[in-house]
């Protein structure tokens, strides 16, 4: 099956291609390789929560904008290759959580992109991976989400 199958069998949709905040490109590739850059909880052009995990945002919905993270950064690498099926394998993911002083689940919300991830390409879904707890993200969001690729 492929991504774009798999991802319809999910109940998801494919988002656009989140238009960039600042000065910089959706992605960058090099070779073999594409990059993202952070993607936000964005849908439809709207950031879909704000505030720090463990305060504001309960660490269950910020795991699900981690996933919609993920989709957007899917979506990065889709426009910039093609077809989701030129997609190798993920290599790394890098997940920032705008933390609460107390909150240490970093890597549970970012499991939220990794096993869309998984979901959608399978063992080439498997990646090494950062967790990061930060203090503030862009747009007071609680999580961001960024990608490298390997593609044909």
């Amino acid at each position: 099956m492929r991504p774009e199958e798999r991802i319809a069998g999910l109940g998801l949709e494919l988002p656009d291609v989140v238009a960039p905040l600042a000065s910089y490109v959706p992605t960058a590739r090099s070779g073999a390789h594409v990059f993202t850059s952070g993607q936000l909880p964005i849908v439809k052009g709207e950031l879909i929560a704000t505030g720090k995990v463990g305060a504001e945002v309960d660490p269950e919905r910020a795991a699900e904008l981690a996933k919609i993270c993920a989709l957007n950064a899917i979506a990065a690498v889709r426009a910039e290759v093609g077809e989701l099926s030129r997609v190798r394998r993920i290599v790394k993911v890098v997940g920032f959580v705008a933390s609460a002083p107390d909150f240490y689940g970093q890597p549970q919300v970012i499991n939220g992109a990794s096993d869309l991830l998984g979901e959608v390409f399978g063992d080439a879904g498997r990646h090494a991976r950062s967790a990061v707890g930060v203090a503030v993200l862009p747009r007071n969001a609680p999580v961001e989400v960024e990608l490298i690729a390997e593609v044909e």
